[in-house]
């Protein structure tokens, strides 16, 4: 099994993606513009793996994505929705079926669902 990163822009975009996929999946962050060394450091982390590109959509966001699919171009894209606030601000159904879109599901936690 090959190890699957996604990468991400911030740090609490990391950690709403961390609570809905398991810990098979490494999740990697841009911390905001890329730089040619930042981009060196992530083309090391992820090698030869499967990587998918979950960027906000915003103006900076589509910067982000545009350079890091030169510098990945077999990713996989995943999308959040205009106007949310960014990765985190996407509620969490929203960020699942991206997943599950993007064939990750084994990988998903399904938050518990409230009995009554």
């Amino acid at each position: 099994m090959m190890p699957i990163h996604v990468i991400v822009e911030g740090k609490n975009d990391r950690s709403k993606l961390k609570r809905l996929v398991g810990p098979e999946i490494n999740i990697l962050c841009t911390f905001g513009t890329l730089n040619s060394l930042k981009l060196e450091t992530l083309k090391k982390q992820v090698g030869y793996d499967e990587v998918y590109l979950f960027m906000d959509n915003d103006s900076s966001g589509k910067k982000i994505r545009g350079v890091l699919r030169d510098a990945f171009p077999d990713a996989e894209q995943m999308y959040t929705r205009r106007g949310y606030a960014g990765v985190e601000g996407t509620p969490d159904e929203y960020i699942i079926a991206q997943l599950e879109k993007a064939g990750l599901e084994a990988y998903i936690q399904y938050p518990e669902q409230p009995s009554f």
